[in-house]
């Protein structure tokens, strides 16, 4: 019998969890703090230990601490909730794995990585990594699910029936995160809660490891990233938009560290470049495109409201487009998957490419309303054009326009598909 708590809603991250429980002796899930890992970790799980309790002046860790063993009791699988606090947890968990082999022994949770120092091993082979993030309007009940992405690669559409969406509901939605807590309340306490995970986070970031960085400066690197949201935004704007005066330097190194603790804490998460082809003079780009772990923080950071992006659709645009890559993300990871973006020096984009663990991959355009799905349409056609000429390069097997406000899912006499972000699914 697993721990589930009552009123568990089911996370596609669930079927990961699963997989990895049969492949590793252990399993350690990460993710941005609030995104549900303890809850799903205990649908998992048949024991557990809460090293965070605050209970008896966090007795817990207190005596984890002293006698290691005291974390491994229990039956399997068994949680070690936040591990991190104790980092020799990690070394300690490797240590039993080795000992007395076996899969699914432990599940591993944590909301910031250490900096490993004094953790001997990496835990290769031994405890596999999950990466959770916020709900997918999917697992909150804001999509139909009646299109998988998984289908669109094997397939295609099923018939579909027409469904009416509003701007002012999408805007709620990337306004309202995708943490589960945010499901139970109102708009004006979801909004809060958006606010206090800002706040908490950036002072996490800001004293992560026991080192002081400036919180202030912190924050201003945080709006940086929500200023350029779903671009690619150089180092040197993000410097720039760090600094607290004019004549202030601030240096790579200064840089590099304020963005390893926000990566730590989970706070961002980049896209990676894609390159299509094998052995291709095209020049690719290697930038990553920039997000942050929701729309949501992005829109708090700058103190967007459902109003002003009402009456600002060029700026709710990138933030409507980082709410489905993160859906796009979450639905190709659950197909084994991965999401990148694609950006060459000749300035052609695609804005998502998802591809899958054989190979064959997708290219996807976001768009939030109609007026922008015959252009984006061309767009792809273009690109796989481009693409197929090359000998060496991979076409890509579907192209989707990812809309907003379309009626509903249908299939474009050009062989593009054009899918409504609220009826997408894994």
């Amino acid at each position: 019998m697993t721990l589930t708590p009552e009123g568990y809603v089911p996370r596609l991250v669930d079927r990961e969890i699963d997989m990895a429980l049969r492949a590793f002796g252990a399993v350690c899930i990460e993710g941005p703090k609030w995104c549900g890992k303890t809850w799903a970790a205990l649908n998992h799980s048949n024991s557990a230990i809460m090293i965070g309790d605050p209970n008896n002046g966090f007795q817990n860790r207190a005596l984890v601490s002293a006698n290691l063993g005291y974390a491994m009791e229990g039956d399997a699988p068994h949680l070690i909730d936040e591990w991190q606090d104790v980092p020799s947890i990690w070394d300690g968990v490797r240590f039993e794995v080795d000992r007395v082999p076996g899969e699914g022994r432990f599940i591993l949770t944590g909301s910031s990585t250490p900096s490993f120092k004094g953790v001997a091993h990496g835990g290769a082979g031994r405890i596999g990594a999950i990466r959770m993030r916020t709900m997918s309007l999917f697992e909150s009940g804001d999509s139909s699910g009646s299109v998988s992405l998984g289908g669109l690669f094997g397939s295609g559409l099923p018939p579909q029936a027409p469904r009416a969406e509003s701007i002012e509901n999408l805007i709620r939605l990337t306004l309202r995160g995708g943490w589960p807590r945010a499901l139970r309340v109102d708009e004006a306490a979801a909004a809060m809660t958006v606010s206090g995970y800002l706040d908490a986070s950036r002072r996490d970031a800001a004293r992560l490891d026991g080192k002081a960085r400036d919180s202030e400066k912190m924050l201003m690197m945080i709006r940086s990233l929500a200023r350029n949201e779903s671009t690619v935004a150089s180092d040197q704007a993000i410097k720039r938009d760090m600094k607290a005066y004019e004549e202030e330097t601030i240096s790579d190194v200064t840089l590099a560290e304020y963005r390893d603790a926000l990566s730590r804490i989970f706070l961002i998460e980049d896209q990676p470049p894609f390159d299509p082809n094998l052995r291709s003079s095209v020049r690719v780009g290697k930038s990553p495109k920039r997000h942050l772990s929701d729309p949501a923080i992005a829109a708090a950071a700058l103190g967007l409201t459902g109003k002003m992006l009402l009456g600002d659709l060029r700026t709710y645009g990138f933030l409507f487009e980082a709410m489905c890559e993160r859906d796009l993300q979450i639905y190709a990871g659950s197909n084994g998957g991965r999401l990148y973006h694609y950006r060459d020096a000749k300035g052609r984009e695609i804005d998502a490419v998802v591809e899958m663990p054989d190979g064959r991959w997708g290219a996807f355009e976001i768009k939030l309303g109609m007026d922008g799905v015959d252009a984006a349409a061309e767009s792809l056609l273009g690109m796989r054009e481009m693409i197929e000429s090359d000998p060496n390069a991979r076409p890509p097997s579907v192209l989707c326009v990812v809309s907003g406000l379309a009626p509903c899912a249908y299939l474009r006499p050009d062989g593009v598909y054009v899918v409504p972000i609220t009826s997408m699914r894994e």
